[in-house]
This record gives structure tokens, sequence and C-alpha cells, in this order.
């Protein structure tokens, strides 16, 4: 080892010494909801860009496969962090009482559900209406499908039939005429249908939060064991992600680029498309700018509760003050994130 190495390892030692136990990071296993997708970039551009670890986090993000999935692992303690639907959570913690370690919703990111149900034209769908009586396809574990019960109540629709199958196949068997509709997160379903050859304006998409469905959408959540042993790492995140996720969406086409650094063979056009719908149509909704970024109306959630309780037939009933935690959230400054409203 010569001279000037020798002088800088040790110089590198003694900072580490000296500074270690101030600037010990504090691990953070996090998990999304879904894979490394366009909206995925408000994690992932706090995390590039440093925020997380000028916070003191060390933080690990990791792609998910639904949010049932990502709730259960926050549960058992696999991840200390997570992205999921607020149904899914509150279904867990219904058919779940006895848990010892139930996930809490801790900042609320989609305002509204992307649940939605699209149809081609020329089926002849062209209101919530006409769905009555029709064949309907999903995942058994899609939100959309699940809270089904709820839009068809809010729009006064009579039976439908229900067609199982992975997620891969949805939109395809749409496209193909196997079945006269889906449900799906409206930002995925419809760039997959215009992937299987739909154009845009052959579909017609009918979002929950537009048919009388007020769901609360994704939610960050965290283990009731790190809120309560270390709340200041809880709001730290917070703090930071609301940092990252006001750049993402002041700028959604550069902050892809978090997206592509995970996953290097998305379709970068694709989504960056994505993204900004998920931006306009759940996280800066109309509902977003009235409610605050992040929180929750406590009637709205009492309401969702009720609502979910039935929808899913859970064991228990859904109590919502047992599933949402805003006392570490960060300031209003802090929060006040939403891009300008587009006229």
């Amino acid at each position: 080892m010569n001279k000037r190495l020798f002088l800088q390892t040790s110089a590198a030692l003694a900072a580490a010494l000296t500074f270690g136990s101030v600037h010990a990071q504090t691990p953070i296993r996090f998990q999304l909801d879904w894979r490394f997708e366009g909206p995925a970039a408000l994690f992932l551009q706090p995390a590039a860009k440093g925020y997380f670890k000028a916070a003191g986090l060390d933080v690990t993000i990791d792609s998910g496969n639904g949010s049932g999935g990502t709730v259960t692992r926050v549960a058992s303690g696999t991840y200390d962090m997570g992205l999921a639907d607020m149904a899914a959570l509150m279904e867990f913690h219904a058919n779940n009482p006895d848990a010892p370690n139930k996930p809490v919703a801790v900042m609320m990111v989609y305002n509204n559900t992307p649940a939605a149900v699209l149809a081609l034209k020329k089926s002849g769908i062209s209101k919530p209406a006409d769905l009555t009586g029709k064949k309907l396809g999903a995942p058994v574990f899609d939100a959309g499908r699940k809270a089904f019960p709820i839009f068809q109540k809010a729009n006064q629709l009579g039976n439908v039939s229900w067609t199982a199958m992975d997620p891969p196949l949805r939109e395809t068997m749409l496209v193909r005429g196997d079945v006269d509709a889906i449900t799906g997160f409206s930002f995925t379903s419809l760039l997959n249908l215009e992937a299987r050859g739909a154009k845009p304006d052959e579909v017609v998409v009918f979002p929950f939060a537009d048919h009388g469905v007020k769901l609360y959408g994704n939610a960050i959540i965290a283990t009731p064991k790190l809120i309560k042993e270390n709340p200041a790492a809880v709001k730290a995140f917070l703090s930071a992600f609301a940092k990252g996720a006001k750049e993402v969406m002041a700028n959604p086409a550069a902050s892809i680029e978090t997206v592509k650094a995970r996953d290097g063979i998305i379709n970068v056009a694709l989504e960056t498309r994505r993204l900004q719908l998920a931006i306009d149509a759940v996280v800066a909704s109309p509902d977003a700018r009235r409610e605050g970024f992040g929180q929750v109306n406590p009637g709205r959630l009492s309401l969702m509760a009720s609502q979910v309780s039935d929808a899913y037939a859970t064991k228990t009933r859904v109590d919502p003050t047992a599933v949402w935690n805003g006392s570490l959230l960060p300031s209003a400054a802090e929060l006040n994130v939403l891009p300008p409203a587009k006229k």
C-alpha cells in the first residue's frame, strides 16, 4: 500500500469511527404494490436523489405483486413499510382481528382508487347501466373486482357474471372478445389495451371515482412496531418521499429515468404516459386538492370502511380508526407538492 492510499484509508476509517454513531442510517425495507412501472418513480426519485439517505435512512425498495401481498409481508415483518391499496389493508384488519402486527396507513398517495371498468365501444357498452347482464373479467384478487359491488350499488346495476384469469391475460381476453368488460387500474389497463392493438378512441373507461365510488386508493403503510419504536424514522421517510414526489409531479419525463435504472427494459415513452395518467387521475385529483396531499377525510374514511366491510364480506367490521395514523405526516408546507391544476 503506498503512502497516499494508506493516509486516505486511515482518514476514512477515522471519519467512520468519529461520525458512524452520529450518522447511523436506519434501515427501512419498503415494498411497492406492483412492478417497477411509471408510478414507482414517486418512490425511486427520493431514493435516487439521496433524500432518504440525507434523512438518516437506508431505504431498500422492492417491486411487489399486488397490494394484498404487500400488506401481508409488512404484517409479517419482512418489510417495514410499503405501498398498498387502502381496501386491501382494511380487509386484512377485519379478517385478521387477532394478528399481532397489523400494518397502519400513515400517508395517502392515491387519494382516489385507480379502479375502473373498461370496455370496447364496439360492444355497445357506453354507460355503466349497459354492464347489466354482461360478462366481466379480472383476476380474483383485483381491487376493482372486489369493490365492484360498491360500483354496482352506486350505479344501480343488475347482475353480471365473472370470468377469472391471470393478470397478463386480462386485456388480451377483452380484445379477443372473451369478456365484455374488465376491471383494473385505469392507467394500467388502458395502456395494456393499446399495447394489444386497441386504439384509445375505441376504449370506454368508467373510473370508479367518477361514478359514485369515493374509495381511497394506495397509501404508505408501516408496521406498528416501527411507528412505536422509531416514529422519527417514519416521519423522516414521509418528508423525503414528499420532497421527491413534488419533483416527479413537476417533471414526470425526467423522473422516469429512475424507473429505467431499476428495470432497464421498460418502454420509457409508455411508462412516462402511465405516470402522467396516474398523477392526473389519482394523485393530484380534485379530491386530493380538496383534502390535501397525504391526508384523509375522516367521514370519507368511515364510509369506505363500511362499504369495504359489506362488499368484501369481512369477518369483522372495519374500524376506520385502526387503519389510519396521520400523526406522523410532514408539515403543511412539506405536503404542498401538487402541481398547478390543469385548466
